[in-house]
């Protein structure tokens, strides 16, 4: 059995393509790492390490890499975050009640069920605020020259009080104008008993 003379170029070809379908594999095996491990973390560190591995060990160390890269990706890790903050936000939408712990809008200024004062209403621009906020944010108003404290809505003095606070004045002024009458009845029964002993 011969040969055929073109053998050796066959073979040549042949050995050429497998040996860049493995460079191929292998370039791509080192750059996909790569880009993996740059998906799941920022570490530059833990970046060089990873790809080092598989440039050095090609598929162990890539198999190696696929039992020890993070689990989740940083644009997983990022939209997981955001879906939280959307629940924390929902959650915190959904007020409810510090006394009777029920369920409120968020516009509620007293509880229906309870009777608490959830929210206060600004004088100068009518916004609700919050009953721990000692200034409204909306106009710069301070909570010691609005009307509403503690639930209630202050009122100026009526005609009635004024009354009844000047006639207490004046009847104080006048008490302490005018000495008691008792010790004068004791000073005038006092001689009293000197005068019969005298007339005696």
């Amino acid at each position: 059995m011969t040969l055929p003379a073109n053998l050796n170029v066959y073979v040549s070809a042949a050995m050429f393509v497998l040996g860049a379908y493995a460079v191929a594999l292998y370039l791509g095996l080192v750059v996909w790492t790569f880009r993996d491990v740059r998906a799941r973390t920022r570490d530059v560190l833990a970046q060089i390490m990873a790809t080092l591995l598989v440039v050095l060990f090609t598929v162990p160390g890539l198999i190696v890499y696929l039992l020890l890269r993070p689990q989740h990706t940083l644009a997983e890790e990022y939209e997981r975050s955001l879906t939280e903050e959307a629940i924390l936000q929902d959650l915190e939408e959904r007020r409810v009640c510090p006394n009777c712990q029920r369920r409120v809008e968020p516009d509620f200024i007293v509880c229906p069920y309870c009777h608490h004062q959830l929210r206060l209403r600004c004088v100068g621009c009518g916004r609700l605020l919050d009953p721990t906020w000692d200034v409204c944010p909306y106009c710069g108003l301070y909570r010691e020259q609005t009307p509403l404290e503690e639930g209630e809505e202050e009122s100026p003095p009526s005609e009635e009080a004024l009354e009844e606070a000047a006639e207490e004045m004046v009847s104080t002024e006048l008490e302490g104008e005018n000495p008691e009458p008792e010790p004068q009845v004791e000073a005038s029964q006092a001689p009293a008993p000197e005068n019969a002993t005298l007339e005696e």
